[in-house]
């Protein structure tokens, strides 16, 4: 698969795409892949401060549940409520419609510790 270019990526499968002040965050088309078919998404609390490398939630599928590690610090402003009904929205679309929170930055220069869409590819290769 071709990841979006616009898109940042951590070694741990989130990825994150700055808006502004806010960076939109949810997991990996590898990540889905790995975990199949998924059926829960445990969202984070809107208000909840989190830190880079933090818990931000958890993904449940029918093979294993795997954390969600924030990718960034700051205040989860939104979360992706569409998830509860339809966890599945995760594998069909997770760089779209398949987003788990968006989070207020903290500290917008962390996004430069993270991995561009080639050296995420070459992670994965």
């Amino acid at each position: 698969m071709s990841y979006p270019t616009g898109y940042r990526y951590t070694k741990e499968h989130e990825w994150v795409k700055v808006e502004g002040s806010r960076a939109r965050v949810g997991i990996t088309d590898h990540a889905q892949a790995e975990l199949g078919d998924v059926v829960f998404v445990e969202l984070p609390t809107v208000g909840a401060d989190v830190k880079q490398g933090g818990l931000l939630g958890t993904v449940e599928s029918v093979k294993a549940v795997s954390d969600i590690n924030a990718p960034v610090s700051g205040k989860v402003i939104e979360v992706n409520r569409e998830l509860e009904s339809s966890p599945e929205t995760v594998n069909q679309a997770p760089h779209d419609a398949g987003w788990i929170a968006v989070i207020e930055l903290a500290n917008p220069s962390e996004t430069a510790s993270l991995l561009d869409a080639a050296a995420y590819e070459a992670l994965l290769a």
